[in-house]
């Protein structure tokens, strides 16, 4: 992804003050140029998706903000749903399962809008938001690509847990978890869009092939 050019330089949080219709129309004029030349685009117009980028870190903070101030402004019928996606991964410190939630697109997130003079400014005039993807001239995201993120967006809800290390056919490995656990292995398959290894272990003096999670797992 593309950036605007600025460079975030923030490093915490700020109050956000509540503003006004009238204040968000004046911030959006001393901003210069809008998208569309100062269009208004009627609330029954289709809303689509678009990419915009935040500080780094501070992704849920501008969906709040964002979300208040659209509020504000009585445009809530412009704007859909605001994600920042999500999922849950695992990995094993010092032979403990730990589990933390991830962002599949650090600095940026997805904004389901009607894209008009005031929605654009609103948004670009947001704090923690650098602006949207592409500019002055944001081109929405393809349906199949956003799909793509809510159906990910939607495992993560659902408890699908994934794990933060990749392994590669040939890769030894210890087991950390089962039945198995402190065997050592080798990596014979991977099956990534399972989370799952085939691996060779060592069994009463027989090599013996056994399917695992990749949380089951660490690199030795």
């Amino acid at each position: 992804m593309a950036d605007n050019g600025t460079t975030p330089t923030e490093a915490g949080d700020e109050p956000v003050p509540h503003e006004t219709g009238a204040e968000n129309e004046n911030a959006a004029a001393a901003d210069g140029a809008s998208p569309d030349g100062g269009a208004v685009a009627a609330p029954t117009a289709e809303k689509k998706w678009y990419i915009v980028h935040t500080y780094s870190g501070h992704e849920n903070k501008a969906k709040l903000t964002l979300l208040e101030r659209v509020r504000n402004a009585n445009l809530n019928e412009y704007f859909g749903d605001v994600l920042v996606p999500t999922e849950s991964v695992t990995e094993n410190v010092k032979g403990q399962r730990r589990t933390t939630t991830r962002k599949f697109f650090p600095g940026y997130m997805f904004v389901q809008m009607v894209l008009d003079d005031r929605t654009f400014h609103l948004v670009k005039n947001t704090p923690k938001i650098t602006g949207f993807l592409g500019g002055m001239k944001p081109t929405p995201v393809p349906e199949r690509e956003i799909h793509g993120v809510q159906t990910n967006v939607a495992e993560g809800k659902a408890g699908k847990t994934k794990a933060r290390v990749h392994f590669e056919p040939g890769e030894s490995v210890r087991v950390v978890d089962g039945p198995f656990a402190n065997f050592s292995a080798k990596v014979e398959e991977v099956k990534t869009d399972k989370q799952k290894l085939k691996v060779s272990l060592s069994m009463f003096g027989r090599t013996t092939s056994v399917e695992l999670d990749f949380a089951q797992v660490e690199k030795a």
